[in-house]
């Protein structure tokens, strides 16, 4: 029997950013024209279209999303580029979670539980009590630092906010989420049953 603790479950990458909806545009315009490698450092570093001060911020910024959408499909690119700010925000949940275990497994497992027994509000305790948990399924959770900690639950409760499923970052008030129709049979489409397991928060 393989040692469980071997296998990588989750990374701290998602706390490079929260879902940057104006920049993910962009970048989905990008992967949906199928842009080269030179079209790329000419967009991100010679166009600056992200529009940051710094280039290294841009590169980072990038690399991020890049990461984020590659993997998706191109039905969910056109969502975020063509739909609504609301629309666009679901699939890029949909896209941060497939990313990033750590974002679905506090969604599906915390926030989903919340709505079960009708707690309204999310405290930070709530994401400490989640990592210790997370450190029984993977074993570098323990490796990380208290500051890194932090910051990957500022970054995971703005995401929350931008997708509102939080009232704000300030209040941590959940609110009641109802998945935009074209997201939903984009994820049942595409089978991503777990994906919709973590975002449709209030059904079993």
């Amino acid at each position: 029997m393989k040692n469980q603790k071997s296998h990588k479950v989750y990374n701290a990458e998602i706390s490079a950013g929260s879902l940057m909806l104006r920049e993910s545009r962009k970048v989905a315009k990008l992967l949906l024209v199928g842009a080269d490698e030179k079209t790329w450092h000419q967009a991100i570093h010679v166009e600056n279209v992200l529009q940051k001060k710094v280039p290294a911020t841009a590169r980072r910024m990038a690399r991020l999303i890049r990461n984020r959408l590659d993997p998706m499909s191109p039905d969910l690119w056109k969502l975020i580029i063509n739909g609504s700010a609301e629309t666009a925000l679901q699939a890029l949940l949909v896209a941060a979670i497939h990313h990033s275990r750590l974002l679905g497994d506090f969604l599906n497992d915390v926030i989903k539980e919340k709505y079960r027994i009708f707690d309204k509000q999310l405290t930070v305790q709530d994401w400490k009590k989640f990592l210790y948990t997370c450190e029984l399924r993977d074993s570098v959770v323990s490796t990380w630092s208290e500051k890194t900690k932090a910051k990957l639950g500022q970054v995971i409760f703005r995401i929350l906010a931008e997708a509102k499923y939080l009232d704000s970052t300030r209040s941590l008030k959940l609110m009641p989420v109802t998945l935009i129709p074209e997201v939903r049979s984009y994820l049942l489409k595409h089978q991503e049953k777990y994906i919709l397991r973590c975002m449709d928060v209030a059904h079993e």
